[in-house]
């Protein structure tokens, strides 16, 4: 697998929507994914305004905070900065590595998408990238477009010794195959977050359950 460090445990990395964690849900979605295991948070709102999204990202990292999980911000260093964020996850048509970098500082967790491809994630590690994402691995709602991705990249990637994220119509039901290729994050949107708290909760324990079992982290440790 990918090599981990002291902040990025192997484990559930939800993502959040405009549209499945709307302002008035959005802080006991989060909480209900923390409490059923998630290692890793991302805040993403294309949409909303600069006040709301501060507000918002100020919420959600003081949630993430007492938890002791990370907190990442997308697309915007700036304001990952401003609120005490983790850190970033880029996209590939956002800001350069190197300028995130330049806000954040070298203990920040910056995250890459790479695609489907390894020269991607190469010139990522290069760059000095944390974390490398990989996807999508199966049909999503919120990255249609998104071309898709085998499994396979997973197992090559492992030969980079980062940790390794699988995104893309990820489900309790589909997840199992990409661990066992080589994921250390399953980074979930649509699988995850939608209907009531509890139903989140059981979610992200379902999720917590399937990596505890097949990632090789906990299976030698067993």
């Amino acid at each position: 697998m990918g090599t981990l460090n002291r902040i990025l445990k192997p484990g559930l990395y939800a993502i959040t929507d405009n549209a499945l964690t709307p302002a008035d849900q959005l802080i006991a979605a989060v909480e209900a994914a923390l409490q059923g295991g998630a290692t890793l948070v991302q805040y993403r709102d294309k949409a909303g305004t600069s006040a709301e999204r501060l507000r918002q990202a100020t919420e959600l990292n003081a949630l993430c905070r007492q938890a002791v999980v990370p907190l990442l911000i997308n697309d915007d260093p700036e304001l990952a900065l401003r609120v005490g964020a983790a850190g970033v996850h880029l996209g590939q048509d956002d800001c350069t590595l190197a300028d995130a970098r330049r806000v954040l500082g070298p203990e920040a967790i910056i995250g890459i998408t790479c695609h489907h491809r390894l020269d991607l994630a190469r010139n990522a590690k290069a760059a000095g990238a944390d974390y490398l994402a990989f996807g999508r691995f199966y049909n999503s709602a919120t990255k249609p477009g998104a071309p898709p991705a085998e499994t396979s990249v997973l197992t090559e990637a492992r030969a980079l010794a980062l940790p390794i994220t699988a995104i893309g119509g990820i489900t309790t039901d589909n997840a199992e195959a990409l661990i066992c290729a080589g994921a250390d994050l399953i980074a979930v949107v649509g699988g995850l977050f939608g209907g009531t708290p509890e139903d989140i909760r059981h979610r992200a324990d379902t999720f917590t359950r399937l990596v505890a079992r097949h990632h090789p982290l906990f299976s030698s440790s067993n």
